[in-house]
């Protein structure tokens, strides 16, 4: 009975050795696995910012809808972009070759049918932000099944979706759009933008009916909205959904929660990363907080439903446009009377207003220093979002594209996340002849240029996907390694994922012998991305021979 009692014990000793040995293995091999996987980080982020209208038509059927044959003023009528030319550049792998990992689109949804003249002359919702039903995708830009299309292809690729909410108004009245009724919206007074509450509780500009987004009060679907439903036929299942919604989460059937549910349905039902939010500083701090709680129940949803189409354990996205935030203000935006932190609790990321001023007047170090600085400091934990052209700001850093190169190095290399606006990489035009106001920035995206503009694509595809594939680059540690010549290091770590870069800008041509031993080790094979030449490193140093005025040093595996 002893022998047999031993035998059991040494039995299962061996086992649970044996098991143990295993389970290290497989820990080890897990850690490797790790390790050897660059992942996403929204910090370090390439993203795309694209009209949905103006980038490419990939479907010239839907180019006319809801009876908008009005004479526009110049480029604001629609164009022709749709979801399907979206699809059709993911697909030829256009944007992986600029080394795009997140791609934003303008408003897609339900624009209003009418056009109207705010004093730019007659203009039609294809920028996205006159809203006339939040619930349907604007039949200019395509269909329900293009989205879901689109936002599969780019994950295949590794690429996210933003998408881009409008909760603070409606579209413009018009003939064919009336106002909501006066429970839902204010129609005056105009905002003077003096103070807190004379920019939020007020109408941007004349005629874009104001959401009361302050109110508790439950109201009724706009009639309007019920006409339109039961016309599509579908008003017993949008209506269905609504009371599922407001009976699952407990909210007031007040204006703003309507929008949220109808805006968290296309991360559920599309599997959307993240929002882009319009006109923050314009509604109240509390209903991002609210908007980040649908959101985020609205992803949990998505992932719980569809395993198979978990990309990573990224939370949901949420980037705001707080107008003229910068950087150096830290977490609070100052409205001269208030000063409101929209990172708490809400967003991860605001738009960087103050990224273009910063480029104009620092050099690379200087500016470059200050916001590894204040990433690490002030805003550690949350990031800004940068750009040197977007779609509103109508003093971009280079409006004549006479510093094309430095556009890219500088946004590309910079930290924080990046925003490329559609043509940034093609130099497309941004002052063309007979626009008024912001309309300029919006031409069509200059495909049949494209050919002329390899040498400085290229450049910009080179930067892109060095930072995709380099996460130190946006949300890394910089250090500046050189006193002559100007090279930095970039240093990121997330568990057992170490990434470690060196970047030399402004590098005059020729020969030179290079201290790389802060970062790279004797023996290391190094590799210039920029020019894909290899070196190997020899005491501490690499010798490289170089053609362009820019390295990009990277350990080669």
């Amino acid at each position: 009975m002893k022998k047999n009692i031993l035998l059991i014990a040494l039995t299962l000793l061996a086992f649970s050795c044996k098991t143990e040995k295993k389970v290290n293995q497989d820990i080890a091999q897990d850690q490797k696995k790790e390790a050897a996987t660059t992942p996403f980080v929204w910090d370090a982020a390439n993203i795309y910012f694209l009209l949905t209208d103006r980038f490419n038509n990939g479907d010239k059927t839907n180019d006319v809808n809801y009876g908008r044959t009005q004479e526009t003023a110049v480029l604001r009528g629609f164009e022709g972009g749709d979801l399907k030319g979206i699809i059709q550049k993911i697909e030829e792998g256009y944007f992986t070759n600029l080394g795009i990992n997140a791609i934003w689109m303008s408003p897609i949804v339900e624009q209003i049918h009418g056009g109207t003249d705010e004093g730019t002359g007659v203009t039609y919702g294809f920028h996205g932000y006159w809203t006339k039903d939040w619930t349907n995708i604007d039949a200019n830009l395509g269909t329900k099944a293009d989205l879901k299309k689109l936002v599969d292809a780019a994950h295949e690729k590794g690429i996210r979706i933003l998408l881009d909410a409008v909760i603070n108004h409606t579209g413009p009245v018009t003939e064919q759009d009336p106002v909501w009724p006066s429970d839902w919206v204010r129609t005056d007074p105009q905002c003077s933008y003096d103070n807190y509450e004379n920019t939020i509780t007020c109408t941007l500009v004349k005629n874009l009916p104001d959401i009361k987004t302050e109110s508790n009060e439950a109201v009724e679907l706009p009639p309007q909205l019920v006409e339109k439903w039961k016309a599509e036929g579908r008003y017993d299942e949008e209506v269905a959904e609504l009371d599922a919604f407001f009976k699952a989460t407990g909210y007031p059937r007040a204006p703003r929660f309507y929008i949220m549910k109808w805006l968290s349905d296309y991360i559920t039902d599309f599997g959307i990363d993240g929002y882009r939010v319009d006109t923050v500083k314009h509604t109240e701090a509390f209903v991002w907080q609210e908007f980040k709680a649908v959101c985020d129940n609205a992803f949990a949803e998505f992932k719980q439903q569809n395993p198979n189409k978990v990309l990573d354990d990224n939370a949901f996205y949420l980037v705001g446009e707080v107008y003229n935030y910068g950087i150096s203000a830290g977490t609070a935006f100052d409205f001269g009377d208030k000063k409101v932190n929209y990172f708490d609790a809400a967003f991860n990321s605001l738009i960087n207003f103050e990224f273009k001023w910063n480029a104009a007047q620092q050099t690379y170090e200087e500016q470059f220093k200050k916001y590894d600085s204040l990433l690490h400091t002030n805003l550690k934990g949350y990031g800004v979002l940068n750009y040197l052209t977007s779609h509103d700001d109508g003093q971009p850093f280079d409006k004549n594209r006479e510093k094309t190169y430095e556009t890219a190095t500088r946004l590309l290399l910079s930290p924080g996340a990046s925003q490329v606006y559609y043509g940034d990489e093609s130099a497309r035009d941004l002052t063309i002849d007979g626009t008024v106001g912001d309309a300029t920035l919006r031409s069509f995206m200059n495909w049949e240029e494209l050919s002329q503009k390899q040498d400085v694509l290229s450049h910009w595809q080179k930067l892109g996907q060095f930072r995709r594939n380099h996460p130190s680059i946006g949300a890394g540690k910089h250090t500046r390694i050189s006193n002559a010549l100007y090279f930095f290091s970039r240093s990121y770590t997330k568990g057992y994922f170490k990434d470690d870069v060196i970047v030399g800008i402004d590098i005059p041509k020729g020969k030179h012998t290079i201290n790389v031993s802060s970062v790279f080790n004797d023996e290391d094979t190094v590799k210039d991305f920029y020019s894909g030449k290899t070196v190997e490193v020899v005491n501490g140093n690499i010798t490289i021979e170089v053609e362009s005025n820019i390295l990009l040093l990277e350990e080669l595996n």
